[in-house]
This record gives structure tokens, sequence and C-alpha cells, in this order.
């Protein structure tokens, strides 16, 4: 029997609404976007992908349509290689990377052709009768998968002018957490509620502080109030690299009764990169040390692992594909290390591909990043994956496992064609909290 061949591929770009999260890039817009796509095959069965949103990716997707349309879809690896060979460096991509957590340049490492593998490996999962993660690596491993608690600073989404677009107003939603998650959120005691509120609705047992707003100190009274209120999770904080190494050092040296493990405490500076910071950093602390920053592709990965500077690779699906990431989670197991996913905001599409690299990860991952707790409730599936007790539950179903709802599909487009702009700023909104505020990559957002 032949085997089905894809007949159209649709890339359809979407947005949906946040809240107005503070990290050292700034805040987040009152709206994110993403990119979907959607093969359909001779078989008339269905698959999708999600990947960061944005123009430029959305025109990396369409150039490469010709590649894919027609194409068996057992012939994946060949078409992901026509695409990968036929990539040109981009003037503007001057290999750093997100070292520095520039915005504009995390186009650059994420790879939209991902969104392709995923919607073909859900097409040959559905072909076969099989979940995606038995595709991956050595196959399914579990039938859940641990999640993180991901906690972030919130402002207040008042301070902008009338006649902007707006931050979605949840004042009056009947759910403790939907409506906690557009306050504002600035405290140590806040935090603790945020905490509270998510693991009320989701059942979280380890917690994520996205740090790099408030000063460290700020930040470290709000883990030790977290500790205090959770004294049997995990809790760490990704600070996106602001601190100093030695603000870094001494922020954390005494820590080791409430920090589990430290997500990019520093970044490069006196003319050391990321890595080798790192490095010193682990020297001085004794902390294990986790990164989505320092080695977001195979050759970073050299030099991180070569200087020992991190024991925990966050290696996002987006930034490596799904066999890259499955191929990582394998190297560092026989190593000894711990794999694990970094997240964006992103729809359930992501969070359903999360749960298939997650069932399919070997050893013992770290527990998974996931945004989705902010955007749930904007659910483009009919069959969105649930979050139980903490975990996240991997659909019994071929492939992804997942059906679109192509009503809220279009609605999602249709809100991404009103907005001014396409690509992530987040300087617009901090503008309005802090006249004439700039990125810094050694300023938390909120110290200026």
């Amino acid at each position: 029997m032949e085997h089905p061949v894809i007949t159209k591929m649709q890339v359809i770009p979407v947005a949906g609404y946040d809240s107005m999260l503070m990290t050292l890039s700034g805040a987040h817009a009152p709206c994110f976007t993403r990119n979907l796509v959607i093969l359909t095959d001779s078989l008339n069965h269905t698959g999708i992908g999600e990947i960061h949103g944005g123009d430029y990716t959305c025109d990396c997707l369409n150039f490469v349509r010709p590649l894919v349309e027609g194409q068996p879809i057992a012939a994946y690896r060949q078409i992901l290689q026509k695409i990968h060979k036929l990539a040109r460096h981009e003037p503007t991509d001057d290999g750093e990377g997100i070292q520095t957590l520039d915005i504009s340049k995390l186009k650059f490492v994420v790879k939209s052709e991902w969104a392709i593998e995923c919607a073909m490996l859900d097409l040959i999962g559905q072909y076969l009768g099989v979940p995606m993660c038995q595709l991956l690596g050595e196959g399914q491993q579990r039938r859940e998968v641990e999640m993180l608690g991901y906690l972030f600073y919130v402002s207040d989404k008042a301070k902008t002018p009338a006649g902007e677009m707006q931050y979605l107003d949840e004042s009056g939603n009947p759910d403790p957490w939907f409506r906690l998650r557009r306050e504002e959120i600035l405290t140590p005691e806040r935090i603790v509620e945020e905490a509270q509120a998510v693991q009320e609705k989701y059942g979280f047992r380890n917690f994520k502080l996205k740090g790099g707003v408030l000063t460290g100190q700020e930040e470290m009274d709000a883990l030790r109030a977290l500790k205090k209120a959770f004294p049997d999770a995990r809790i760490n904080i990704d600070p996106n690299g602001a601190w100093s190494l030695a603000e870094a050092v001494e922020l954390c040296k005494g820590m080791h009764d409430v920090i589990t493990y430290v997500e990019d405490p520093c970044g490069p500076e006196a003319g050391f990169s990321g890595r080798e910071i790192m490095r010193e950093f682990k020297n001085a602390t004794q902390f294990q040390v986790a990164t989505n920053m320092i080695a977001t592709d195979w050759r970073q990965f050299y030099h991180t692992v070569s200087l020992n500077a991190c024991d925990i690779i966050l290696a996002d699906p987006h930034f490596w594909g799904f066999d890259g990431t499955i191929r990582m989670s394998q190297l560092l197991d026989s190593w000894g290390l711990t794999w694990g996913v970094h997240s964006n905001n992103h729809f359930d599409i992501t969070l359903a591909a999360f749960a298939q690299v997650g069932a399919a990860a070997v050893g013992t991952p770290a527990p998974l990043d996931t945004h989705w707790i902010w955007q749930d409730g904007q659910n483009l599936l009919d069959d969105t994956p649930q979050i139980r007790n903490g975990r996240l539950q991997v659909p019994d179903a071929p492939g992804l496992g997942v059906h679109l709802n192509m009503d809220r599909v279009m609605a999602a487009n249709a809100l991404y064609r009103k907005l001014p702009s396409h690509d992530r700023d987040d300087a617009k909104a901090m503008q309005y909290l802090i006249p004439g505020w700039k990125y810094d990559h050694k300023k938390p957002c909120l110290v200026r």
C-alpha cells in the first residue's frame, strides 16, 4: 500500500491574550503571536504544529511549502533535510543566539520547520495508529509528565493609556486563578498567593519564578516566602542572566535550603562568555545550573558541556526539533545530566507537543516549563491535554492525539490581523511604566 501524500500545507498566524508579565526583557504586550502549520494528507488526516509568532517565521514557513506539498508522509526526514539545506544565513544573525536575551534574535534560535516536523509526525502517528511519542527515540517512557508551576511578577495593566489595545480583564471570572493572573503581583506575599492559586487549580508541586524584574535581594525574599509556604516543593529562579557573577554568588550561596537549582543566573561579562561565567558560578556556589540561553544548538552545547557549565539543558523542541530534543535527552541521560524543556507563550497545541516529548524523554527529566496556565481558556483544540496533580496527561489517541477547532483558530487569526505589529516587543509596555525605558541585559527591568 502506498504511503499517504501531503496534499495541502496551510500556515495560519494566530494571536492570543496575555497578562502584563514581567521579565528582564520588559513587559509582555496585551497579545502574543504564534504560527500554526496544518497539513492535510490523501487519507484526509490533519496534522498540526505550532511555533513562535512573527512575520519572519511565517514567511519562512510559506517559503518552503513547495518542499512539503505532494510529498509522502514517510519522507518527513528527507523533507526536513531539504529545508535545512535550503536555509540561508540571515545577515543580521551574528550567531550569538540569546545569551543576552535579545528578543530580536529569538527568531534565529527558533527553527520554523519544527512546526512542520510536528505536523508530519502527527500524520505518521495517525497513519500507524500510535501516539507521536512512540515514534520518538526509544518510544513512550511514561503516561504523564511532571510540570512546573511557572510564576511571574505581573505589573498593573491599568497603567497603559486609553486608546491602546488593552490587556484582558478577567475580574468577573468565577475562576480564582483566571482572576488573579490579570492582577498586579509584585511582592513576596502576592507571589505566594499566585503559587497557591495555581497549585489549587493544577496541583503543581514544583515552582519556578521568572526573575530579572526586581532587585536580586527582593527576588530572594520571594523565594524564601515560597519555600516557607511550600516546604516540600522544588523551587528555582530564572533571572535570564541579569545578575553579575559576583551578585549571583552573593545572592545564592546561602540559599541551598531554599533553591533546588538556578537557571541562567548570570551571563557574559568582562570578556568571558556566558558559558565560562556560569562555570565560575557553579564553582563558587556548588549549585546545579539550568539553561535555555547558552546551549541552544549543538555547537553551543558542545562548549557548554566541555566547560561543565550546566547540569540541566532545557531543550525546547522549538529550538531543537522533536528528534533533536529526544536525542538530547538520550545523550544527557548517558552522561548523568538532566533534560528539560523551556517554554514561551503558547497555545494548547504546544502543550500537546510537550506531552509527547515529555513522554518520550529518557531518564528522569526535570519538571517541564509551560506558559499554558497564563493562556488557559483560549483553547484552539477540542481536546486540550489536562494538567492534574502537577502532571500533564499524555493523550491516548494516535499522532499528537488532539483535534483543532477551526472556528477558534480563525478567531485567533482575526485577532492577529488586528494587531499593529506581529513581532514581540517587550519594551513598549515597559515605557508606560518607566518613560524612556530601554533594555539592558544587566539590569532587572524595574531597576532603573
